[in-house]
């Protein structure tokens, strides 16, 4: 049970895929997105495009984290990323994050691809338990995670200065039976 494989995950209106060094350029315009940059980084993150082009480049070796480039099925286009990382083996556990570049939004693709790879990550890698930190205002991220099954644990109130206000950081998470009774009623549907 690890990450080592690196898999092409299929939906209707998306396709997750390993990323590669080209794909730094889009991502370099997605990671600029005032959204993005909003809900996503701390201040002051110091990204480059040679930087990203490293990241990107490297992400498929690592056989303790799954990062996938979410396309648009329809055009090919990389519209953002899913993550699977703080892999604790042990516990059979590890963290989600995801950005959706503006391109990508208000489509379901996020949605889609959060399902894809929560989904494999419980139903091929053997988790027990995904977990994940959202901002509280990023409502449309908190709203795509419930649909997905993610509960709120608990929050760290203004955890985080965004923009000169003290924001809360709401913990999600979501467990191998409770998946598995949203899979099957997502399917009654």
């Amino acid at each position: 049970m690890d990450f080592a494989a690196k898999p092409v995950l299929t939906g209707e209106r998306t396709v997750l895929r390993p990323f590669t060094a080209r794909d730094a350029d889009a991502m370099w315009e997605i990671v600029n997105d005032p959204e993005v940059v909003r809900f996503t980084f701390e201040p002051g993150t110091a990204l480059t495009p040679e930087r990203l082009r490293s990241w990107y480049g490297v992400r498929t070796a690592d056989p303790d984290r799954l990062d996938l480039a979410v396309t648009d099925r329809a055009t090919g286009e990389l519209v953002g990323e899913v993550v699977l990382y703080d892999w604790d083996p042990a516990a059979r556990s590890c963290t989600f994050r995801t950005l959706i570049g503006a391109r990508g939004r208000g489509r379901g693709l996020g949605g889609e691809a959060t399902r894809l790879i929560v989904g494999h990550g419980f139903e091929y890698v053997g988790l027990h338990r995904v977990q994940l930190e959202v901002y509280a205002h990023n409502a449309r991220a908190r709203h795509v995670y419930e649909k997905a099954g993610f509960v709120v644990e608990g929050v760290r109130r203004e955890a985080a200065l965004r923009d000169g206000v003290w924001v809360d950081d709401v913990l999600m998470a979501v467990l191998e039976h409770e998946w598995a009774a949203h899979a099957r009623g997502a399917g009654d549907g």
